[in-house]
């Protein structure tokens, strides 16, 4: 094989290993709050299940928790909107997380997710508690 066809083969190969590596953006919208508990408890398990994943929680209106993740030289901020009948998390701002055009990193993504997961396992163990 040539250097030319080298050096091509060796782009399409480095292209399709970046292209998984941004996705986009993963928003959590409108999670039903089944369990019927109260708005503080809903409040509650969200503070905890950021702050367990290393998210900087804080409340910055009635209903509504900023969360900022630090890692590495990485920043992902999030807004959690809630009530007592549902909560929503979306993307406010990123820095190193390769955003454009609504895509951005895939790690964003799992953490997301993994808060997502976090906030539905507390909110049972909240309601499983109140019975």
């Amino acid at each position: 094989m040539n250097l030319k066809k080298c050096l091509v083969l060796l782009a399409v190969v480095v292209g399709l290993v970046g292209c998984g590596r941004v996705q986009p953006i993963k928003n959590v919208e409108s999670v039903p709050v089944a369990f019927n508990v109260p708005v503080l408890s809903v409040k509650q398990a969200i503070m905890e299940s950021g702050a367990d994943r290393g998210w900087i929680m804080t409340e910055t209106a009635p209903g509504v928790i900023r969360g900022e993740l630090f890692v590495r030289s990485h920043r992902a901020v999030i807004d959690v909107t809630y009530s007592d009948k549902s909560y929503s998390i979306d993307y406010v701002d990123s820095e190193n997380l390769k955003y454009s055009d609504g895509k951005i990193h895939r790690n964003y993504n799992r953490w997301i997710n993994n808060l997502d997961v976090d906030i539905r396992k507390h909110l049972a163990v909240l309601s499983a508690s109140k019975s």
